[in-house]
């Protein structure tokens, strides 16, 4: 997805939300706009709004002097949504379509977003998602449900590209679902290589369990999402060889570019800008397929 001109206000907010959470203090938070409106001038619309945000934040921890201003909200992350395992589970247990339940338990976790919403009350939010009815949030139309359960019987290797931390643990529910399936099948958990927001690391993915079930490596970024040209050549490799990629988050959705591979974006649509884009809602929850060059809107 590209930039757009609204994307720019959303630029300058996220850099000072993100700079007073990193514990920026006020001299350092004006220094952070400074250099992100220094580049503005020089930063390309027709790249993707998640290029400007890898530089915000490598700017946040050049000037904070932190390597990972987040890493205190991904721990409190990771432990309240693991809190809420057993209760996750009970649902999809419970539910006529498991597959379609662990589905849509894994797109509304996508609401763990500080890069998004720094003002997130997590635990209400988590609580949210055990007593509301998700369906009610789906968009019917671009909710690619069968288009999925096709693909996916289909598939041998599977790369999941993650988001963000505490969202793993929903991922994880998606995961030993497929598993139950077929637990033949290969699944290769994507995380980044170093801190950016409160992005999924190798550490968060083993402390949400996701080693127990799949395959965890690094895609070798620190951008809110997955920018294939930046990509390091081990998980190139492994990307091209997949048979199927569910790609987490709206950060991966603006940041992709490949149409030819078989994709599922699972994500909320969180601004008006990705909204209008998609052809949905604000707040609406999706899964898009993508494949051979089309949207896979019914």
């Amino acid at each position: 997805m590209r930039t757009y001109l609204e994307c720019i206000p959303c630029f300058f907010k996220q850099a000072l939300e993100a700079a007073r959470l990193a514990g920026a203090n006020q001299r350092m938070q004006k220094r952070v706009l400074d250099e992100v409106a220094k580049t503005l001038p020089v930063f390309s619309f027709t790249s993707s709004p998640v290029e400007m945000g890898g530089i915000i934040h490598r700017l946040i921890k050049k000037i904070t002097g932190k390597d990972d201003p987040f890493k205190k909200i991904k721990k409190r992350s990771n432990q309240l949504a693991l809190l809420f395992y057993p209760e996750l589970k009970k649902k999809v247990s419970n539910a006529n379509d498991k597959l379609l339940m662990a589905l849509e338990l894994a797109i509304t976790g996508n609401i763990i977003d500080y890069g998004v919403n720094n003002s997130l009350n997590l635990d209400r939010e988590l609580k949210r998602i055990i007593e509301k009815e998700n369906s009610k949030r789906r968009n019917k139309a671009i909710f690619n449900y069968s288009e999925f359960k096709s693909v996916l019987k289909k598939t041998r290797t599977i790369v999941y590209l993650a988001d963000n931390a505490g969202e793993t643990v929903f991922d994880r529910i998606l995961i030993e679902e497929i598993k139950e399936i077929d637990k033949n099948k290969k699944i290769i958990y994507t995380v980044k290589e170093k801190p950016v927001i409160n992005d999924a690391l190798i550490k968060d993915a083993y402390e949400c369990g996701i080693d127990k079930i799949a395959d965890v490596i690094s895609c070798g970024l620190d951008t809110p999402g997955t920018i294939l040209s930046l990509c390091s050549k081990e998980f190139l490799k492994i990307y091209k060889e997949a048979d199927m990629v569910i790609s987490k988050g709206q950060g991966n959705f603006e940041a992709f570019s490949d149409r030819k591979k078989q994709v599922f974006f699972l994500f909320i649509a969180k601004c008006p800008v990705v909204a209008r884009d998609v052809g949905c809602n604000v707040g609406d929850i999706n899964l898009l397929y993508i494949g051979g060059n089309r949207y896979g809107r019914k």
